[in-house]
């Protein structure tokens, strides 16, 4: 049995529990899923300020889980902008996945792509990642609606009605499928698709099936230095002299 630490880099425990029905199915019966939620930070992220600190609060999460004794086969920083997901890489001995930059290369894989999801603020500081990222296949354009992604969890019928006007757009300009981009929007793919004529991909979904297939390599044995040890190099908060554990 493999395990997933699933970060949910927001404040809200019912995203958590909506990312967790979803992932669990896709990853299969051989993973189990540690869904854990943002101790601090902002209940949903929707602009530069909350993801900077949703970032610091998902490697605090890492932190807190590895430092009790975790010992996961892969971490899901389940926000759709990555934040913490490179500090994540400089400290971790397992894999370690975004949401957009993993449902971003699975989707690619099928055709020429745009991103549709909630929040105006959410479009350049993805269309930021995307640069980052370098070889990620980009999508053709992001579209965003004026709803955040915990506006679209509670109104999902009225959110599905704008976010198929934006699936209409990309097809328009050449997009052949639509990543639904965000924790908030998981589960929204069936609602949507009776409403449009592109194939719309859920961004939770194809993560989880990044993670999952194919399966991870045999990681052998990693020693409790390669998990404790960049943890000790830090210093975390003032009353943190030491990482102890």
């Amino acid at each position: 049995m493999r395990t997933l630490l699933l970060i949910n880099p927001n404040t809200s425990h019912e995203v958590t529990g909506s990312l967790q029905r979803i992932v669990a199915p896709h990853l299969g019966p051989d993973w189990q899923v540690c869904a854990h939620t943002a101790p601090f930070g902002a209940p949903y992220i929707a602009c530069q300020t909350s993801y900077t600190v949703g970032a610091h609060a998902a490697v605090a999460v890492y932190r807190q889980q590895v430092l009790s004794g975790l010992r996961p086969d892969a971490v899901l920083v389940a926000c759709f902008g990555d934040p913490g997901v490179e500090a994540l890489r400089a400290l971790a001995p397992v894999p370690i996945y975004g949401l957009a930059e993993a449902s971003m290369r699975r989707v690619s894989q099928v055709g020429r792509f745009a991103v549709v999801t909630g929040g105006a603020e959410w479009r350049p500081m993805l269309a930021r990642l995307v640069r980052a990222l370098g070889d990620l296949t980009a999508p053709t354009d992001i579209y965003t609606v004026s709803l955040s992604g915990a506006d679209i969890m509670r109104q999902p019928q009225r959110a599905a009605a704008l976010l198929a006007d934006e699936v209409a757009r990309a097809g328009a300009a050449g997009a052949q499928h639509v990543l639904l981009g965000g924790a908030g929007l998981a589960g929204l793919s069936p609602l949507l698709r009776a409403q449009v004529t592109l194939p719309v991909h859920d961004s939770v979904a194809l993560s989880a099936e990044a993670i999952a297939q194919p399966p991870l390599a045999d990681r052998g044995e990693v020693t409790q230095d390669s998990w404790l040890a960049p943890l000790h190099a830090l210093r975390w908060w003032p009353e943190d002299s030491t990482v102890t554990s």
